[in-house]
């Protein structure tokens, strides 16, 4: 008999685990080596690479058809696509009815075999027919997943004997519920939660004798309701399903008896004590009887009832200390994908954009989802209910059918919160003093540094053990969320709390917040080391539960909070928050006071940041004017002012005005905080940008040079400051023509900065743009193109498509695609450019005239050469007028439009306008730089087509042993 013996990939949706379980068995009994999805696979394995690997090594994909495998927010939709596509050999068999409108049309050709409403022995014999006549069994196989399970079962080798029972899959469609059975109704709406599911299942297959799993997480987050889909999802796989609401433990013998009697072993006159051990001691002999025990409170409790035996399991809780007894799964709340799933199904009006907002509202949480539906679903507009969950917490929380949840989340809370007060008043005040920070995690080494400043904590201030009893206490209940540094509770419960709190009591635990935040130490907010402090206390300081802008005592963390902001690339954030620290604060201190003046130079700083130069521009002016009436001209404020404005100026393609702003401001650092002060350095950085600006590129690389070498003394090679000047450096570098070094600090710039704040950071993305161009100036064209695309399209989702960073990428790229030979291409995206800059920064700006200029190029390239020549004369003309006749951007104009002057055969212009760039580089740059001898050669051959050959001769005659083509140079 010929060895039929296949590699097969079984693929199946979520609900249908069961028949993929039965199917792996059945197939694997039949000598196939079986590979389930996402079923053999283990916890951290990479999902994309495993599917790719497992499909690659398939010799089929046995595809289990149902309506949930065909569901639109299903990744399988990209699985079976690309089976198809990729031509794998696709078996596909039904597990559940279907008509031609259920399956996609690229699928619905395939013949397929129904495996639904068939028998035991129907259903295994149209499975081996579809995959093409394996081989008989031979002997007992375990299921994938299952105890014992072999890595390939093959004839020969198959243990022979009987099958254990416990081990052997049933066929779904046959069993049905068990006839022991008292769970109540599925819940239709249930969605989402796959990982956990496989998760629990696994758990519950590979576990030793009675396999015990314990599901914990805070009240609302869908512990009952992954038990109840697992008990509805798997029970044809059981022959006892029996769910025990397992609060009250006493009850224990009496939910025990009522299974007993089920069971036909229970004595009626032998009380519930007796009964009770009786099951327990009947467990230990049956296969196939899952337990759930629902809202367990404490492990001490359960254990004395916990059953011997084959059989399962399953616990939830909100205590997370089952790691004595069970295995455990934390359960946090939905990921955002799976809640906008649920709310499209329960709101099926709903836009994506609402979801998303409300999602983030609600905190993911699975019961304020289900309120939330339960309430807009029945009249209430999404703006309506989003202003309430503001304004009225608790009273909003309380409304809303939530489907399979006991009580709504308000009452849940309530609940829990008094048996707490109750027990542990302690930890009461702990958590009603953790509602008023923010929603994210709150380090315990806060709490400990401020203890003997807090007012609302009961108890001894010197106590050693406080908070961690209490944070025991919170997770216990199910209130927070405990790790070993930090505890977090949910956004809605905080809420829910604030809610509850007396007018006089939220005053003193405000203060209490206060005098917590106040303490807190990251360190300097310029330092990426110190970054993920700021991070978590700028989350809290932004939390707005505690009136930040009328606590005096917060104002210096605040202040450093919106510089941390501002340094971590997080422009958006620190506008928001210097806004309206500025404003609240101008209104009480008044307009000139030192703290709101820091407010607004961090406003227009963030302004800046965020592409918004005109209207930072005002903002920064003003702020130099009232501190320097104020503070005087020498003052380390004032001066930083100034070094702002003259930042800004520069922008604006004032460098003549930056330059002298640049200079006084370094000559005055110089005298008053000396030459390696932080400030000074910026200052000469500044200034080596400005000269760089006005095409003084020797001048810039000195300074460039002396900052780098002095900020690496002062700060260290990968400070930000450095790498600043050391970005600098290397822009300069390439513009002096020394690529090959350019590239060398580019690269390891570009690596420091990645390391230290991140792949998407303004600053790394800066250099990765830099790091482009010098490739380009290399003629590595290729990586130079890939480097752009990969920076523009971070800059488009970081930045947005009119940022001036990303329009300077699409410009880049532009000239890359030029160097490329796609002129189509690169006067597409010249042209969008162009006109994104012309609306933001304006006709004149430099950087519109760098893509007027780099589109005039390419139309001549294009054969458009009247357009070119138009767009040339305009861009000349402006930039003679804003730069002057000298500078370098003025002269790639002028040989510009001389070399389409030269095409249109308008020769005497054309040698007009080279003459005169010709004599202005000699000048400026000598003689064999490289952009002197590019004119100089243009200008050859114009003279040349003039039939001038002699002159032409005369002018290349020093120059005949360079050989080196030149042409235009693009910026």
């Amino acid at each position: 008999m010929t060895d039929t013996r296949q590699r097969l990939f079984i693929s199946y949706a979520g609900p249908d685990r069961a028949w993929a379980e039965w199917a792996g068995w059945q197939l694997e009994r039949a000598g196939h080596q079986v590979e389930v999805d996402r079923w053999d696979w283990q916890t951290g394995d990479d999902f994309i690479q495993r599917m790719d690997r497992a499909l690659k090594n398939a010799d089929a994909v046995v595809a289990l058809f149902s309506n949930s495998y065909f569901a639109p927010e299903r990744w399988t939709q990209i699985e079976w696509t690309s089976a198809v596509a990729a031509k794998y050999r696709l078996v596909p068999v039904s597990v559940a009815p279907l008509t031609v409108d259920d399956i996609p049309t690229i699928l619905s050709a395939r013949l397929r075999k129904d495996l639904h409403g068939l028998d035991e022995t129907g259903a295994v014999a149209a499975l081996l027919e579809a995959v093409d006549g394996p081989s008989r069994p031979t002997g007992p196989v375990a299921f994938p997943g299952g105890p014992g399970a072999p890595e390939a079962a093959s004839g020969p080798e198959a243990v022979s004997g009987p099958e254990p029972a416990g081990q052997r899959p049933r066929l779904p469609s046959s069993a049905g519920q068990p006839d022991v059975w008292n769970v109540r109704r599925r819940n239709p709406t249930f969605s989402g939660r796959e990982a956990q599911l496989v998760q629990l299942r696994d758990g519950l297959l590979n576990g030793q004798q009675s396999r015990v799993h314990a599901l914990h997480g805070m009240g609302g987050v869908g512990k009952s309701q992954i038990a109840l889909e697992y008990a509805h999802r798997f029970a044809s796989q059981y022959d006892i399903v029996w769910w025990i609401d397992a609060e009250q433990a006493d009850q224990f013998p009496v939910h025990y008896t009522e299974l007993a009697d089920r069971l036909g072993i229970a004595k009626p006159d032998a009380g519930t004590e007796h009964n009770a051990r009786a099951l327990l001691h009947d467990l230990r002999s049956r296969q196939r009887w899952l337990l759930i025990f629902d809202n367990a409170e404490h492990p001490d409790q359960i254990d004395p009832w916990l059953p011997d035996g084959p059989g399962h399991v399953l616990i939830t809780s909100r205590n997370p200390n089952w790691g004595d007894i069970a295995h455990q799964t934390a359960l946090d709340v939905f990921t955002r994908p799976d809640s906008l799933t649920y709310l499209r199904a329960r709101i099926p009006s709903i836009a994506d954009e609402q979801a998303d907002v409300l999602a983030k509202d609600l905190g993911d949480l699975p019961l304020a989802l289900a309120q939330a539906a339960g309430v807009i679903g029945n009249g209430m507009t999404l703006d309506r209910y989003r202003r309430l969950l503001t304004s009225s917490t608790a009273r909003i929380l309380r409304e809303g059918e939530a489907p399979g949840y006991p009580a709504s989340l308000a009452a849940a809370t309530d609940i829990a919160t008094t048996r707490l007060d109750d027990n542990h008043p302690d930890a009461t005040a702990l958590l009603r003093l953790g509602a008023f920070l923010g929603p994210e995690p709150i380090p315990t080494a806060w709490l400990e540094a401020a203890r003997p400043r807090l007012t609302t904590i009961p108890g001894d201030p010197d106590d050693l053990m406080w908070p961690h009893a209490s944070l025991q206490h919170l997770g216990r209940y199910g209130l927070a969320r405990i790790d070993h540094e930090t505890f977090q509770i949910h956004r809605l419960t905080q809420a829910v709390l604030r809610d509850q709190t007396s007018p006089d009591q939220a005053a003193l635990i405000r203060a209490d917040a206060t005098a917590i935040l106040a303490a807190v130490a990251p360190g300097d907010p310029e330092t990426p080391e110190t970054w993920p402090a700021w991070a978590s206390l700028t989350s809290h300081l932004t939390a707005q539960h505690i009136g930040i802008t009328d606590r005096p005592e917060l104002r210096p963390i605040l202040l450093k909070a919106v510089l941390f902001l501002i340094r971590s690339g997080q422009s958006r954030a620190a506008h928001g928050l210097a806004d309206s620290l500025r404003q609240a604060w101008s209104a009480e201190l008044g307009h000139d006071h030192p703290d709101v003046l820091s407010c607004a130079q961090y406003f227009g700083h963030a302004m800046i940041d965020l592409g918004d130069s005109g209207n930072a521009r005002p903002v920064i002016e003003e702020t130099l004017a009232r501190r320097r009436a104020t503070l005087g001209d020498d003052h380390p404020d004032t001066l930083q002012s100034a070094n702002d404005l003259a930042v800004t100026l520069n922008t604006f393609g004032e460098h003549a005005e930056a330059r002298r702003m640049d200079e006084d401001t370094l000559a005055r650092r110089r005298r008053t905080l000396g030459d390696d002060h932080l400030h000074t350095l910026q200052s000469a950085s500044n200034l080596a940008a400005v000269l760089h600006s006005l095409g003084e590129y020797v001048e810039s690389r000195r300074m460039d040079e002396d900052t780098l070498a002095r900020n690496r003394r002062t700060l260290g090679s990968d400070h930000p400051h450095t790498l600043h000047s050391a970005h600098s450096l290397a822009i300069t570098l390439n513009e002096l023509g020394e690529h090959t070094e350019s590239r060398r600090m580019d690269e390891d710039t570009l690596a420091r900065r990645r390391r230290t704040v991140g792949n998407d950071h303004p600053d790394t993305l800066r250099s990765a743009h830099s790091l482009a161009i010098t490739l380009h100036s290399l003629h590595e064209y290729a990586e130079s193109r890939r480097i752009h695309q990969d920076t523009l399209t971070r800059r488009r989702r970081t930045l947005g498509d009119d940022h001036p960073d990303t329009l300077r990428s699409a410009h880049s790229l532009a000239i890359t695609l030029h160097s490329l030979g796609e002129h189509a291409e690169a006067r597409h995206t010249e042209v969008d450019t162009l006109a994104r800059r012309r609306r933001t920064l304006g006709n004149d700006h430099r950087d519109t005239l760098h893509t007027a200029h780099s589109l005039a190029i390419t139309l001549h390239e294009l054969g458009e050469h009247n357009e070119a020549r138009r767009l040339d004369e305009d861009t000349l003309a402006r930039r003679r007028r804003t730069l002057g006749d000298d500078h370098h951007d003025t002269l790639d104009s002028e040989l510009s439009l001389a070399i389409t002057l030269h095409v249109l055969r308008a020769y005497p212009e054309a040698v007009h306008l080279l003459e005169d760039v010709r004599a202005r580089r000699r000048r400026l740059l000598g003689d064999n730089h490289p952009d002197t001898v590019r004119v100089t050669r243009s200008l050859a051959n114009t003279l040349t087509a003039m039939g001038k050959r002699f002159e032409a001769q005369k002018l290349l005659a020093p120059k005949k042993q360079n050989k080196r083509r030149f042409g235009r140079k693009r910026r």
